[in-house]
């Protein structure tokens, strides 16, 4: 048993500690407020976007290369998201073990771009093929933070590098939940959700038919200068949707925490009680014994 000295010691630190996963709580709580607003802000157009686009690889799609699907696939680019730092619970482990999971199943090689630390530093000790790698990003990532993480799987796509790119995050449905997913960014067509690996990640991307466009000037000049925007507005929204589930993981991770520290110091607060009675019944035992000797001492004595 601890003795009362290491008790005291062992409060001090847990207290200590707990100061500090309850401010790291409250810095999280401020940063996936603004996260959240972020990503909700720009769903919905991104989503309107998206649903554009891949209807364009309809009967058009040979018009473009980012519309063509190409047969068979030999090798395949995933963007993954996670976090440049800890302190998020299980937030990161999640994503890499899905995004891993989908590419042992794929059966081809994969290329990775990763986007935060903690992915690179993991697909580095399983000496993965990283190509490229981006980190620092803001709590609130703009478009143009995150410009660079598209326009680096652009190029891959359309030097022939890879034949298919996909993006691997984890979607934000509320602040307590976070969702890991995968959804294929490069050719932008539709896929089927039953032929894909590890299917109940994979987001489904069907989207509402509608009639042909009317291009203006011309459909390849529209579709050269559109298509890139819209596929890093995918980008942007995964980085967004990434961030805000970050925050939010890591804000119940702290709580979780400052709960169990509290919870620890409650135990360590009556074990101290318990040491202090102790030693202080000890201590009158021991001056109960000295005054009973003290006085048979002076009766023998007499």
């Amino acid at each position: 048993m601890e003795t009362l000295q290491e008790i005291k010691r062992h409060i001090r630190s847990i207290h200590n500690l707990s100061q500090v996963t309850r401010a790291l709580e409250a810095v999280s709580a401020s940063k996936v407020q603004k996260a959240q607003v972020a990503v909700l802000a720009t769903r919905a157009y991104t989503h309107h976007a998206w649903e554009m686009i891949v209807n364009l690889s309809g009967p058009q799609g040979s018009l473009h290369p980012m519309l063509t699907a190409r047969e068979p696939v030999r090798s395949v680019l995933v963007v993954l998201f996670t976090s440049d730092r800890g302190l998020c619970g299980a937030y990161n482990q999640n994503i890499i073990r899905v995004a891993t999971e989908y590419v042992r199943r794929l059966g081809v090689p994969a290329r990775y771009i990763t986007v935060g630390r903690r992915g690179r530093d993991v697909l580095w000790r399983l000496h993965a093929d990283l190509i490229a790698e981006f980190h620092g990003l803001p709590a609130v990532p703009s478009l143009l933070d995150v410009s660079p993480v598209a326009r680096a799987a652009i190029d891959e796509f359309l030097e022939e590098n890879v034949d298919e790119v996909f993006m691997a995050y984890t979607d934000f449905v509320n602040l307590l939940r976070q969702r890991p997913v995968i959804k294929r960014l490069l050719p932008l067509c539709p896929s089927k959700l039953e032929q894909q690996a590890v299917s109940e990640y994979v987001v489904d991307m069907h989207p509402i038919g509608v009639s042909d466009y009317i291009y203006e000037p011309d459909q390849q000049a529209i579709l050269d200068t559109v298509l890139p925007r819209f596929t890093t507005l995918q980008v942007y929204q995964a980085a967004l949707e990434a961030s805000a589930s970050e925050h939010a993981a890591r804000r119940m991770a702290m709580r979780n925490a400052t709960d169990n520290a509290e919870d620890l110091l409650h135990d360590l607060t009556l074990m101290r009680n318990k040491a202090r009675q102790q030693a202080i019944t000890s201590e009158l035992l021991d001056i109960a014994g000295g005054a009973g000797a003290l006085e048979q001492s002076r009766t023998g004595t007499r």
